[in-house]
């Protein structure tokens, strides 16, 4: 069994199925790029399986664990990490203080109830210190005292792996990681998605319309097109074949090609 796996995940909005029926298994030690043209479903997937959205039809495991009926939060507990689109953080207080609570919140409670003035200050000493070590890992603790809403974008994006980090989890997902980004920021996030992929007991998926970024960093790429899975393989293969080139790339079809449509031979491979 893959540590995540979704079957027969859709959700319908009125009329209109977003997500149609994807089977997909995501193994550890493995990052695997979800890619399509705007509109495919690539987001919505995500939202489905860190809970973020309730499926109309299907079912998410983690672990052998189903997390179908649960909260985002409560996925989060049982190892999904979800970085999203826009910054998650609490702008307000430092770059330290964001990530000491991200640590708090992972740890169990059992030792931070009692009511033991040392044993609370011990605590809060060993909290502080896991979060700049995680601060270390990602170059930020020269930046520890500063306010998070007076960093600059790339430096949002970076403290917020850092709270990823932070929780632990046995799955990493990242949706349009370097969006809004400048070149020179655009680096410095990708250098921690590769450090997190040497760590082959974690599972990453990327979600990025950025092909370079792709090709660079993908060990996998599924297809998804109208909501469907239509291609699913290594990325050299995945990116070569017919469908991804038409769907996704915009390639026109040769004329004895019908127009772009999932395909039963890459149906079939679902």
């Amino acid at each position: 069994m893959g540590v995540l796996q979704t079957h027969d995940l859709t959700i319908r909005f009125g009329g209109h199925v977003a997500v149609n029926a994807v089977s997909c298994r995501f193994e550890p030690g493995t990052l695997t790029a979800i890619v399509g043209p705007n509109g495919a479903g690539k987001t919505t997937y995500f939202n489905l399986i860190s809970g973020q959205l309730p499926a109309s039809e299907g079912r998410v495991f983690l672990e052998g664990q189903e997390l179908t009926g649960m909260s985002a939060s409560a996925r989060t507990r049982a190892g999904l990490g979800r970085a999203f689109q826009l910054t998650n953080l609490f702008p307000n207080l430092s770059v330290l203080e964001n990530v000491r609570l991200a640590v708090q919140a992972t740890e169990s409670g059992a030792h931070l109830r009692g009511l033991n003035l040392w044993s609370i200050w011990q605590d809060h000493a060993q909290l502080t210190q896991q979060a700049q070590d995680i601060l270390q890992q990602v170059a930020m603790m020269h930046q520890a005292q500063a306010t998070v809403s007076s960093l600059p974008h790339g430096d949002q994006r970076k403290l917020e792996v850092a709270l990823l980090m932070a929780l632990k989890p046995s799955v990493y997902m990242f949706d349009e990681p370097t969006a809004g980004m400048s070149q020179d920021e655009a680096p410095v996030i990708l250098n921690l998605i590769r450090q997190l992929k040497s760590d082959k007991t974690k599972t990453i998926l990327l979600v990025e319309h950025k092909m370079d970024v792709v090709r660079e960093l993908a060990d996998r790429i599924i297809v998804l097109h109208n909501g469907q899975l239509v291609a699913d393989g290594e990325p050299s293969e995945v990116m070569a074949s017919a469908v991804v080139q038409e769907a996704y790339l915009g390639a026109k079809p040769a004329q004895t090609h019908p127009q772009p449509h999932v395909n039963a031979s890459a149906e079939e491979g679902v």
